[in-house]
């Protein structure tokens, strides 16, 4: 069967696992934006902890995808719960770092002036400083999101949604009927998901940032 034609008959289910490899992505990414960000917004202007910090999250970049996933098998089993844990532990380190780089780029005249017209910590944190900073943050935001829709892929090996599944399976059946069909499928959905969802978050950055700071 050529690949055009593979395409047509098994569109629906193409579709259906790009739908699920996007939800897992962008709850994951959602769980490590809340967790990044406040954790940023705890640790900055804190040196050491900030460092503590990063070195914690950075770490968890080290950890091969396949091992990782493997390891939380025995404490959430298969599908659903390993895929996410393993996906939000991957994504906090970019967005945590951006939030703490855009944070510290706030300049310090700024604050002052905030800090004057009788703002306290909060409220200069939520009213002027986060927002100042915010496209720095979104951006990694971006970055955790492009590396967990890759990452996603692997999560078929724990019985994870997406499309993985066809990677795996067309990976499994090399030189069967289909076999390359369904690999190239998934490979090409991945990177088609991982642009789309860039796209998203560029729209996104233009919607949320102030027409001056872009």
């Amino acid at each position: 069967m050529s690949f055009s034609d593979y395409l047509a008959d098994r569109w629906p289910t193409i579709a259906r696992q790009m739908a699920e490899h996007a939800e897992v992505v962008l709850i994951a990414v959602g769980i490590a934006a809340v967790i990044g960000i406040g954790l940023g917004i705890a640790v900055e202007g804190r040196p050491r902890l900030s460092r503590l910090a990063l070195g914690v999250t950075g770490t968890m970049l080290t950890v091969p995808s396949l091992a990782l996933f493997g390891l939380l098998i025995p404490l959430f089993g298969l599908g659903l719960a390993p895929t996410i844990t393993a996906l939000v532990l991957y994504a906090v380190f970019p967005i945590l770092r951006n939030t703490i780089t855009g944070l510290e780029s706030v300049p310090g005249a700024v604050e002052e002036a905030a800090r004057g017209m009788g703002l306290g910590r909060a409220s200069r944190m939520l009213r002027v400083r986060l927002p100042l900073a915010w496209p720095v943050v979104l951006t990694g935001v971006r970055v955790a999101t492009i590396m967990t829709v890759a990452i996603a892929a692997i999560a078929a090996a724990v019985a994870g949604p997406g499309l993985g599944e066809l990677i795996f399976g067309g990976l499994s059946r090399i030189g069967g009927a289909n076999a390359l069909n369904d690999t190239l499928a998934g490979t090409l959905g991945v990177a088609l998901l991982a642009l789309a969802l860039d796209l998203l978050f560029a729209v996104v950055s233009r919607l949320t940032t102030p027409r001056g700071m872009r």
